[in-house]
């Protein structure tokens, strides 16, 4: 009709395929954030109220949006996630499992009896009600540091008691080797002198 009154439409079409092509743009990626809460809502990779550990962040999913989710982590910051990232990103689901392996480093001085803190470990881990039996508890040398024999102690836990068992177990693991006479060593370096 434009074009039938006498005014040339070429340029008109072309500014309205330009804005189109930044509207475009400047939409993309809303509409991978759209695509991605789609796809969420679908498949359901975490639900309200999992523990989550996605795109450098980690915390409790509060509500899922249809353009981001809503994490709040455990010193209540809120974190707003985008679903494209979520979508197309790996996502670890905490709350997915209902038991969860603990592991400890744990280094020693150099001429310790390996045997006796490998004793000492499983007696510390076998004490604690809330460390499973089934998978039991797993104890070995892991290497020889710079400054330390260092031993790995591994246990499954309840996924609700992780934090509580592993903070406990590393002061109950100071102490108890402590008292058999099991010294942590201090970083060292020996030094000889040219004469």
């Amino acid at each position: 009709v434009v074009s039938a009154l006498g005014v040339n439409t070429t340029s008109f079409a072309a500014l309205l395929a330009s804005a189109g092509v930044a509207v475009g743009m400047a939409l993309s990626g809303n509409l991978q954030n759209l695509a991605g809460g789609i796809i969420i809502l679908l498949f359901k990779p975490y639900k309200v109220g999992d523990y989550v550990d996605a795109q450098g962040v980690s915390g409790t999913v509060k509500e899922i949006q249809i353009f981001h989710t809503i994490l709040q982590t455990v010193d209540h910051k809120v974190i707003y996630v985008p679903n494209g990232a979520l979508s197309s990103g790996s996502v670890v689901n905490y709350s997915l499992s209902e038991d969860r392996r603990i592991e400890w480093s744990i280094g020693v001085e150099y001429g310790t009896d390996a045997e006796k803190v490998k004793s000492t470990l499983l007696s510390i881990a076998s004490a604690d009600g809330r460390i499973l039996q089934d998978p039991a508890p797993f104890i070995a040398l892991s290497g020889l540091g710079e400054s330390s024999v260092d031993f790995v102690l591994r246990a499954w836990v309840k996924n609700a008691d992780y934090w509580d068992v592993y903070f406990d177990l590393n002061r109950q693991i100071y102490e108890v080797l402590g008292q058999k006479g099991i010294s942590f060593p201090f970083p060292q370096m020996v030094v000889h002198q040219a004469k």
